[in-house]
Protein backbone atom coordinates (compact mmCIF):
# COMPACT_ATOMS: atom_id res chain seq x y z
CA UNK A 1 0.00 0.00 0.00
CA UNK A 2 1.32 3.43 -0.92
CA UNK A 3 1.89 6.10 1.70
CA UNK A 4 2.56 9.85 1.74
CA UNK A 5 5.54 11.62 3.29
CA UNK A 6 6.74 15.13 3.91
CA UNK A 7 10.35 16.24 4.21
CA UNK A 8 11.75 19.55 5.41
CA UNK A 9 12.66 21.56 8.49
CA UNK A 10 10.94 20.74 11.78
CA UNK A 11 8.78 23.85 12.01
CA UNK A 12 7.46 23.45 8.47
CA UNK A 13 6.61 19.75 8.49
CA UNK A 14 5.85 18.67 12.06
CA UNK A 15 2.12 19.42 11.81
CA UNK A 16 1.72 16.99 8.91
CA UNK A 17 2.04 14.08 11.35
CA UNK A 18 -1.48 14.89 12.57
CA UNK A 19 -2.72 14.23 9.02
CA UNK A 20 -1.13 10.79 8.94
CA UNK A 21 1.87 11.64 6.73
CA UNK A 22 5.30 10.22 7.50
CA UNK A 23 7.33 13.21 8.67
CA UNK A 24 11.05 13.40 7.86
CA UNK A 25 12.89 16.24 9.53
CA UNK A 26 16.11 17.58 8.05
CA UNK A 27 18.17 19.59 10.51
CA UNK A 28 19.98 22.76 9.40
CA UNK A 29 23.28 21.88 7.75
CA UNK A 30 22.34 18.23 7.20
CA UNK A 31 22.57 16.77 3.67
CA UNK A 32 19.01 15.81 2.65
CA UNK A 33 19.96 13.80 -0.46
CA UNK A 34 20.21 10.37 1.14
CA UNK A 35 16.93 10.70 3.05
CA UNK A 36 15.13 12.01 -0.05
CA UNK A 37 16.39 9.10 -2.17
CA UNK A 38 15.31 6.64 0.54
CA UNK A 39 11.79 8.06 0.42
CA UNK A 40 11.67 8.00 -3.38
CA UNK A 41 12.79 4.38 -3.49
CA UNK A 42 10.32 3.39 -0.78
CA UNK A 43 6.59 2.81 -0.99
CA UNK A 44 5.54 6.45 -1.18
CA UNK A 45 3.09 7.66 -3.81
CA UNK A 46 3.41 11.33 -2.80
CA UNK A 47 6.31 13.18 -1.22
CA UNK A 48 5.86 16.79 -0.13
CA UNK A 49 9.11 18.77 -0.03
CA UNK A 50 9.51 22.26 1.38
CA UNK A 51 10.58 24.80 -1.23
CA UNK A 52 13.72 25.68 0.73
CA UNK A 53 14.80 22.04 0.82
CA UNK A 54 13.90 21.54 -2.84
CA UNK A 55 16.53 24.13 -3.73
CA UNK A 56 19.13 21.73 -2.30
CA UNK A 57 17.62 18.71 -4.07
CA UNK A 58 17.22 20.05 -7.62
CA UNK A 59 19.10 17.19 -9.30
CA UNK A 60 17.35 14.47 -7.33
CA UNK A 61 13.90 16.02 -7.86
CA UNK A 62 14.53 16.29 -11.60
CA UNK A 63 15.57 12.62 -11.71
CA UNK A 64 12.52 11.32 -9.84
CA UNK A 65 10.06 13.65 -11.59
CA UNK A 66 10.51 11.53 -14.73
CA UNK A 67 9.29 8.43 -12.89
CA UNK A 68 5.70 7.35 -12.38
CA UNK A 69 5.91 7.45 -8.60
CA UNK A 70 6.39 9.22 -6.34
CA UNK A 71 4.67 12.50 -7.14
CA UNK A 72 6.90 15.21 -5.71
CA UNK A 73 4.99 18.28 -4.56
CA UNK A 74 6.73 21.45 -3.40
CA UNK A 75 5.17 23.26 -0.46
CA UNK A 76 6.06 26.56 1.20
CA UNK A 77 7.82 26.42 4.54
CA UNK A 78 7.42 28.59 7.60
CA UNK A 79 9.99 31.01 6.19
CA UNK A 80 7.66 31.86 3.32
CA UNK A 81 6.84 31.08 -0.27
CA UNK A 82 9.66 31.24 -2.82
CA UNK A 83 7.38 30.66 -5.78
CA UNK A 84 9.06 27.40 -6.77
CA UNK A 85 5.95 25.36 -5.96
CA UNK A 86 3.82 27.42 -8.34
CA UNK A 87 6.51 27.16 -11.04
CA UNK A 88 6.52 23.37 -10.66
CA UNK A 89 2.73 23.19 -11.01
CA UNK A 90 2.87 25.44 -14.08
CA UNK A 91 5.56 23.24 -15.65
CA UNK A 92 3.52 20.08 -14.99
CA UNK A 93 0.38 21.59 -16.52
CA UNK A 94 2.28 22.76 -19.59
CA UNK A 95 3.78 19.29 -20.00
CA UNK A 96 0.41 17.59 -19.65
CA UNK A 97 -1.66 19.81 -21.97
CA UNK A 98 0.97 21.40 -24.16
CA UNK A 99 0.33 25.00 -23.18
CA UNK A 100 -0.01 27.40 -20.27
CA UNK A 101 -3.73 27.28 -19.51
CA UNK A 102 -3.65 28.40 -15.90
CA UNK A 103 -1.06 31.11 -15.37
CA UNK A 104 -1.14 33.47 -18.32
CA UNK A 105 1.49 36.16 -17.65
Amino acid sequence: MYRAAVIGDRDSVYGFAALGLDVNIIEHGEDPSQEFRRLCEGEYAVIYVTEALAAQLEREIEHYSEQRTPAIILIPGVTGNTGEGIKAVKKSVEKAVGSDIIFND
